[in-house]
């Protein structure tokens, strides 16, 4: 399953399922329990784009402090440094961060699945 986020002013986002998930899950669209059925279509409306942004960038703050606590620990322990994952959130949430942005500065809401 592929999520498309879509507005009036920016061009569309795709992203795969597990990507386009946690999105939803951290910016409170979705639960973590919830079934992708009910997942599979929304709105963002601009008056949450600013709360929505906020906890994305609050996301991916905590993952890169924690993926430094991990190396620190691995040092202390002379232990190899763990691996992440290649893509970081970070690169992963900044083009929907972006279009937040833009669609809040405009007031066009973001819409998936229809």
């Amino acid at each position: 399953m592929l999520y498309k986020f879509k507005s009036k002013n920016t061009g569309d986002l795709i992203m795969l399922q597990p990507n386009g998930r946690r999105v939803l899950e951290i910016i409170g669209k979705i639960a973590s329990g919830d079934s992708d059925a009910s997942a599979a279509k929304g709105i963002i409306l601009p008056e949450q784009m600013a709360a929505s942004a906020a906890a994305l960038e609050a996301a991916v703050i905590r993952e890169e402090a924690e993926q430094e606590a991990a190396k620190a620990a691995a040092l202390a322990r002379n232990e190899p440094i763990p691996r992440f994952e290649a893509i970081s959130l970070r690169q992963r949430t900044l083009p929907f961060i972006t279009m937040l942005r833009r669609c809040e500065k405009t007031g066009n809401e973001i819409v998936w699945g229809v």
